[in-house]
């Protein structure tokens, strides 16, 4: 089983950065896919970012694309969310995912099997 645990969010202003990491415990294997997720207030949970262990190739949400940079460090153990040029409508509860290994469906979250309990990132105008 995995365990996920995020830190990292916090109140900012517009424009500012912030950088997430997710601390990975558990079992997991080099073709594991590792995201984060956002959830909005009063919306649905959507697709930020992913990235496999195995190699560095990563994807994007068309609403962060440019702006944020998903990482991992295997000798960490953790995965990493860069954000840049923060938008009050970045405001969410971002959240990591694992998910087995699988080629598609990345951006849907019912194929991801282990969530982080989600840290909260408020952006101020």
């Amino acid at each position: 089983q995995v365990q996920l645990v995020e830190s990292g969010g916090g109140s900012v202003q517009t424009g500012a950065s912030l950088r997430l990491s997710c601390l990975v415990s558990g079992r997991t294997s080099l073709n594991d896919v590792m995201a984060w997720f956002r959830q909005p207030p009063g919306k649905e949970r959507e697709f930020v970012a992913a990235i496999r262990w195995a190699d560095p190739s990563a994807w994007y949400g068309d609403l962060v694309n440019g702006r944020f940079t998903i990482a991992r460090s295997s000798a960490q153990k953790t995965i990493y969310l860069q954000m840049n040029r923060l938008k009050p409508e970045d405001t969410a509860i971002y959240y990591c995912a694992g998910a087995p290994p699988i080629d598609s469906g990345l951006r849907d979250p019912a194929n991801y099997n282990s969530w982080g309990q989600g840290t909260q990132v408020t952006v101020s105008s």
